[in-house]
């Protein structure tokens, strides 16, 4: 749940409560992809002022894997940070790392980047992995396409990337109602590369979906942000992951 306590013209403060806790906006999430930053401690990051962890479904799921998160207590009890975390739902990796076999209505089938295996990922899978790795605020599955797309695979990409998030939402609300555990934050994303009314039509379908918050998928530009926010609820918290130069 998202309070929003100030608002000017470009700026907003608020709070977002999770499951372990409130966190003052706006903020910066660290990036710790298996559950933890290279060259960086747990206790490190506190002194710094870390708020939230961001951990990556993909490479978790590939290792160790979410049943053996699961059985240690859910993921902050595995990574030892009792703070809120956020997961997301591996389709950036999925797409960036240019493994993919085939792309369907119900998700993508590709190759493990470690040992080759055939694997596939789509809304359900997504959906089932982060609950059971228990974080407190989880994505749903989304298309990015790359920078070299065409307008007809961007819109492609938009359709699919809607078609998922309803279907993660009834995913999570199902998981939420057979697991019998606190239903975590469900995030959608943005995408629509840089189409500036498939930007709008993709922002305003989610929003009319309805999701807790919501991330500004497509890379950094300020006015490609800009322009999909404006499309959001004003009392909607928002993401913006990868902002900067690209590493």
């Amino acid at each position: 749940m998202f309070e929003l306590a100030k608002r000017t013209t470009l700026g907003r403060r608020g709070h977002l409560h999770t499951m372990h806790g409130s966190l003052a906006t706006p903020l910066f999430m660290p990036v710790g992809t298996a559950g933890a930053m290279k060259g960086i401690t747990h206790e490190e990051l506190l002194a710094l002022g870390a708020d939230i962890l961001l951990c990556n479904t993909y490479h978790l799921h590939l290792s160790p894997g979410e049943s053996i998160v699961e059985g240690a207590g859910g993921l902050h009890n595995f990574i030892g940070w009792h703070r809120p975390i956020l997961t997301d739902s591996g389709g950036f990796q999925v797409f960036s790392l240019r493994s993919i076999s085939a792309i369907t209505h119900e998700g993508v089938r590709f190759r493990s980047y470690r040992n080759g295996d055939s694997l596939f990922l789509g809304p359900e899978e997504a959906m089932r992995i982060q609950h059971r790795l228990g974080a407190d605020i989880i994505m749903c599955f989304d298309q990015c396409p790359p920078s070299t797309a065409n307008r007809s695979e961007i819109r492609a990409a938009v359709d699919r990337t809607l078609r998922w998030a309803r279907d993660c939402k009834r995913w999570h609300r199902e998981l939420s109602n057979t697991r019998r555990r606190p239903m975590p934050l469900l995030f959608a994303v943005v995408q629509g590369g840089l189409e500036r009314d498939l930007r709008e039509k993709c922002a305003e379908e989610l929003r009319a979906i309805g999701f807790d918050g919501y991330a500004i998928g497509g890379g950094s530009r300020w006015e490609r942000r800009k322009r999909s926010s404006s499309r959001l609820s004003k009392h909607s918290v928002r993401c913006s992951p990868r902002i900067g130069p690209g590493t």
